[in-house]
């Protein structure tokens, strides 16, 4: 979603408003420091499902499973958990003693009702085939109509966040956040801040932390001043071209971790420009990923020969580095029926100039200088593209009502940390809102529900999924992403999370 960004003066000027739902809480105490994040990342209403990725990252929500650095599920409000031989019965085991921040216990009828809600909710979950969530008096049970192998990733993802019974109405809608994390909301005014404080009752280790603010600020630059200003603790998603100022400052500790989000060309592959798989590929060796990686992103490691990065073990295919070869590139154009035109712009037999709008928007600042340099390539191989700067909202509208030809996004493969969980959603039969548009491969849906299967041979298929993807390219990837994160000499303890899922607040103290 796009809005307009906060600067420094913006900033003091937010006033916070109690939650719907929430009592107001003590005052705070005179002197006592309030740890600050800023991020891009706006979030709208009190349901994990719509805004569950800030409560996870805040800790102020848990879900029954977390992720180690490789993806793989660890406990969290399960202690345990086991799957029946056919893979059709899960029973997560809770963690006993858990209470939510209004003081009830964690039971497993109230696990159970947010994972019917999240089921319910446009969430991971509610792709799973699920036939029924149960409780038993120590244990959650799921039932499925048939195996699907990366549940428990699935239940590691922010919306099947775990909520008290009174954070529903009698609709059964979220009314309030009441969560069993580390911190517990203080004051909640979306889409652009959220206060929180250390819950006392939590069942891990008391955090060092007693307060925390989260606030949305959408312009690279402008997060960077506030880190350097000494107005930020904790600011997330850097701008590449901000990071090498910010690692001369004093009072700032950078760090820059590789995350498995890739920016891609989407491309509606039932308009005429892109449906032949030869223009596809043309467009692909037009790219200058080398130059674009260097130059925007200030780290050439990061140009995109495939979809998935290095970091993403098993799904990423061992390969040269990315090549450009125009030479190439013009030869399949013309295979493909497509010849210059008077004014060097390509024409097909039916004298239609190829001219095409790439749609892209600004949450990621990178994105619209990488739309331009891509434009500047394109027209060398005789491909008028104009570039249209929206809102991210514009790419699922588009892709819904078939007017989207061209978009340059930024798609991060594992919020559910299993990646297979979202090219699902992205790449099954009529396409998905963040992946194909008017492109399916009955070879790919084969490898990727095989994956969902417990037996088989899961390296194979996913690589043979990895390959289909890099030779049909329904997507065009361009770059690899690293997450850019400034942290304030104040702090100690901070480690990032390469998932994104947590801002691991509780592991966070005063330096000094």
């Amino acid at each position: 979603m796009f809005r307009r960004s906060l600067g420094i003066l913006g900033t003091a000027a937010l006033l916070a408003r109690p939650a719907l739902g929430h009592a107001p809480t003590a005052a705070r105490r005179p002197g006592e420091r309030v740890l600050r994040v800023v991020a891009p990342f706006e979030f709208a209403g009190p349901d994990p499902a719509r805004s569950g990725h800030v409560f996870a990252r805040m800790g102020v929500g848990e879900m029954l499973l977390g992720a180690d650095p490789e993806g793989r599920p660890v406990p969290m409000l399960a202690e345990c958990w086991s799957t029946s031989p056919d893979g059709l019965l899960h029973r997560f085991v809770l963690r006993p003693g858990v209470r939510f921040h209004d003081g009830s216990p964690l039971t497993a009828e109230a696990a159970a009702a947010s994972l019917r809600h999240a089921h319910a909710a446009a969430s991971p979950l509610s792709r799973v085939p699920v036939a029924a969530i149960e409780a038993t008096s120590d244990a959650v049970l799921i039932r499925l109509s048939r195996p699907f192998a990366p549940l428990p990733a699935v239940l590691a993802n922010y919306a099947s966040m775990i909520l008290a019974p009174a954070a529903y109405d009698e609709a059964g809608r979220v009314r309030a956040v009441i969560g069993t994390g580390p911190f517990r909301v203080e004051r909640f005014s979306p889409p652009l801040q959220l206060d929180v404080e250390r819950f006392e009752g939590w069942w891990g280790p008391r955090p060092a932390i007693g307060r925390a603010s989260y606030l949305v600020v959408s312009q690279g630059e402008a997060r960077a001043t506030m880190a350097e200003s000494g107005h930020a603790d904790l600011t997330m998603a850097l701008q590449p071209v901000t990071v090498a100022r910010l690692r001369r400052s004093p009072r700032l500790e950078v760090l820059t971790v590789p995350v498995p989000r890739t920016r891609i060309l989407k491309l509606n592959a039932a308009s005429l420009y892109f449906a032949d798989q030869r223009v596809r590929h043309a467009l692909s060796l037009a790219v200058d990923r080398q130059g674009i990686a260097t130059a925007l992103l200030r780290n050439p490691a990061m140009a995109a020969d495939q979809l998935f990065p290095p970091t993403l073990q098993g799904w990423h295919l061992p390969a040269p580095p990315p090549r450009r070869d125009l030479g190439m590139a013009r030869t399949l154009l013309a295979e493909a029926g497509w010849r210059p035109g008077p004014d060097g712009i390509l024409v097909d037999a039916e004298r239609r100039r190829f001219a095409c709008r790439c749609t892209t928007y600004i949450n990621w600042p990178e994105l619209p200088p990488i739309a331009t340099a891509l434009q500047a390539q394109f027209r060398e191989i005789g491909i008028d593209m104009s570039v249209v700067i929206g809102n991210s909202s514009d790419i699922p509208r588009g892709h819904r009502d078939g007017t989207l030809e061209m978009a340059l996004m930024a798609r991060n493969y594992a919020l559910v940390p299993d990646p297979l969980v979202t090219l699902l959603q992205d790449f099954r039969p009529g396409g998905g809102d963040w992946g194909a548009m008017g492109w399916s491969d009955a070879a790919l849906d084969a490898a990727l529900h095989a994956l969902s299967a417990p037996e088989g041979d899961p390296a194979a298929a996913r690589q043979r999924a990895a390959g289909i993807l890099r030779e049909a390219l329904p997507v065009i990837p361009i770059a690899w992403s690293e997450l850019g994160v400034a942290i304030s000499r104040d702090l100690a303890g901070v480690t990032v999370d390469p998932y994104e899922t947590s801002y691991r607040l509780h592991d966070i103290a005063w330096a000094r």
